[in-house]
């Protein structure tokens, strides 16, 4: 090899290795890039008790995949729902309508949900109110939290007019608090909420209802996961938290949510739900 062609031989070599350089620091980008997931909550709580219940939780999960997981909170539900039906979740923890809306607009498929309970809505009235029949509700003014709450309002208002015939003019509150003192104080005939909240409410506002109503029991609030997310990242997640439940101090983080007993879940525990008419109900954005 004569001088000229070493001198031509060192760019050669230089420039093939920052060729490699570069390309390898693309490849590390896009590893880190590949590791971190979003995830969403559907915002039935303050946004300061979601990130107070859930980050925990991810960190958790990160210590187990040794993949990041970003809380994205939302102001509302209906912000939420518009999120996720543009796909902006890889992971979200939805109700079981939501679940429904999901799978049809982007494919999320649900991954996991409390096998220890299920869903149902109740109607509270005044407990010295004269109504003793759901019937006699026909033509009232009747306080929900929001139109798409699933137990508290869609489900209730689906069967009110599918199973029982009744016309009602719904009041939307924004909150299952609000519901509550709204019947208590006479400003609305009848209330939907959840035995859950209404339990969590001071024992003062619990003596002045009583139940009326309790609608048929759907499966409990799902976590889904985007289609986009590989499979073995799906099923290291699901593992995590299955492990995260299996003690007591993961038990106590996942009740916050809350999740008794978490265990495995299918669209098919959710789909049932067309068959209930309650896309007549549900307002879409």
């Amino acid at each position: 090899m004569n001088a000229a062609q070493h001198t031509l031989q060192k760019p050669r070599k230089l420039g093939l290795a920052i060729c490699c350089f570069f390309s390898a620091l693309a490849l590390l980008s896009t590893s880190a890039h590949a590791d971190k997931f979003t995830v969403g909550v559907v915002p039935q709580y303050s946004s300061s008790v979601i990130q107070d219940t859930w980050q925990p939780i991810l960190e958790e999960i990160e210590a187990r995949t040794g993949h990041h997981f970003d809380l994205v909170l939302e102001p509302d539900i209906t912000q939420f729902e518009v999120a996720f039906e543009r796909g902006d979740y890889d992971f979200a923890y939805m109700n079981p309508w939501h679940a429904v809306i999901a799978y049809e607009k982007q494919k999320y498929m649900p991954i996991l949900k409390d096998n220890a309970k299920t869903l149902k809505g109740i109607l509270t009235v005044r407990s010295d109110s004269p109504i003793k029949d759901v019937k006699e509700l026909d033509g009232a003014e009747i306080a929900f939290p929001s139109p798409n709450a699933l137990s508290a309002s869609l489900l209730m208002r689906t069967e009110l007019a599918t199973l029982h015939g009744l016309d009602i003019k719904p009041v939307y509150v924004r909150t299952h608090p609000s519901v509550y003192l709204n019947v208590a104080l006479g400003a609305s005939v009848a209330g939907g909420g959840v035995l859950r909240t209404l339990r969590a409410q001071p024992q003062e506002l619990q003596d002045q209802l009583r139940i009326l109503y309790e609608t048929r029991e759907v499966a409990p609030h799902p976590i889904v996961m985007h289609p986009r997310v590989a499979n073995s990242i799906g099923e290291q997640v699901a593992e995590a938290l299955l492990d995260i439940g299996s003690d007591d101090k993961g038990k106590s983080l996942l009740s916050g949510i809350p999740i008794e007993e978490i265990g495995e879940a299918t669209i098919d525990d959710y789909l049932p739900l067309e068959e209930w008419r309650l896309r007549e109900f549900y307002v879409s954005n």
